[in-house]
């Protein structure tokens, strides 16, 4: 069973960059595409940027140019990089991880088999 724990969110201004972390436990492999989602009070949860096995990226166009996906295979540790943050990216901040996703292009919430518990990013002045 894959364990995702994420890290990094807090409270910053507009303008500002935060930088969050998820560390996968109970692995022997990096062979899972990852990705991070969030969800805003009221809304549904969206996919904000992913990364597969070949270091390929996907960004929602939301937050291109501003937001920057990596891993660290040899710390089993995915980073998300946000910069120039909005009040709009407020929201909590998932970290999901499954072996078919990158590899089937099927993005969505509901392809990804395992899950973080989330950390909270609140952008406001």
């Amino acid at each position: 069973q894959v364990q995702l724990v994420e890290s990094g969110g807090g409270s910053v201004q507009p303008g500002g960059s935060l930088r969050l972390s998820c560390e996968r436990s109970r692995v022997t492999t990096n062979n899972y595409c990852m990705g991070w989602f969030r969800q805003a009070p009221g809304k549904e949860r969206e996919g904000v940027a992913f990364i597969g096995t070949d270091g390929r990226t996907t960004y929602a166009d939301s937050v291109k140019g501003r937001f920057a996906i990596s891993k660290d295979n040899a710390k089993h540790t995915l980073i998300l990089q946000m910069t120039r943050l909005k009040v709009v990216d407020s929201g909590m901040y998932y970290c999901a991880a499954d072996v078919w996703a990158c590899l089937l292009g099927d993005l969505s919430e509901g392809r990804f088999q395992y899950w973080g518990q989330g950390t909270q990013v609140t952008v406001s002045s």
